[in-house]
């Protein structure tokens, strides 16, 4: 059973298909190899590439918490690279969701397929900002993970092929609802779609239809694409 609010949950579901998408897209951007990060510049360098970038919060191993930047007394609500993120902690307070607005938040409890909890919490806020996709930047006893807020950052463009894979493992590690981890994702898109009666059928851009087929427990079960062949 999940120790995650419900609140957070959905918002979760909502956000993590357009999240993991541009992850990919980071990572063809970014690339991971010896890196430094100075946060008081807002500066993050990896493989010759640098970006500006923001501080969510980090993940102690061993204490199996995450930490939000605001609550960390090396940074604060002031700092430099905390500032920029304090819009998620409001998002919580008006929509209710406890693990945005709790200092340290204890994720002892999760034994799910990402590698931690702490994960999930850097999915879920770097959605809420958006901009080009957030870092996991380990160092001893945990990661540190910061929001790239850099128009140098490509964002994801839409493509059809990677929708399902997106959705199942969008679903996996957000199972509360599916159907609108794909309507997020083509609402972000601005993928035109219709749902009824357990199928959502999309207008693809380049032409053609695509159906989302879901079960009578609302999972993911199927995807079926009707491509437009291109014209030379």
């Amino acid at each position: 059973m999940s120790g995650f609010s419900p609140a957070f949950e959905r918002l979760g579901a909502a956000l993590a298909a357009v999240v993991l998408h541009q992850q990919e897209t980071l990572a063809e951007f970014l690339p991971r190899e010896d890196w430094s990060a100075d946060l008081t510049a807002r500066s993050y360098v990896s493989g010759g590439v640098g970006v500006r970038v923001s501080l969510l919060g980090s993940y102690a191993a061993r204490e199996r918490t995450w930490l939000w930047g605001w609550a960390n007394p090396q940074f604060g609500d002031d700092h430099p690279a905390v500032a920029p993120t304090l819009a998620i902690r409001a998002l919580g307070e008006r929509l209710g969701i406890p693990e945005f607005v709790t200092p340290e938040v204890d994720l002892g409890w999760y034994d799910g397929p990402a590698g931690h909890g702490g994960e999930l919490i850097a999915m879920a806020a770097g959605g809420v900002l958006g901009g080009g996709g957030y870092i996991g930047a380990g160092y001893d006893g945990g990661s540190a993970y910061l929001h790239v807020d850099d128009p140098k950052a490509p964002p994801a463009a839409w493509d059809p092929v990677p929708v399902p894979r997106l959705l199942t493992t969008a679903a996996a590690l957000f199972p509360r609802d599916p159907r609108l981890t794909l309507a997020r994702l083509l609402s972000h898109h601005r993928v035109p779609y219709r749902d009824a009666d357990g199928v959502m059928e999309i207008a693809l851009p380049s032409g053609g239809t695509a159906r989302a087929y879901f079960d009578g427990l609302g999972r993911f079960a199927e995807w079926q694409a009707e491509l437009v062949p291109a014209t030379l």
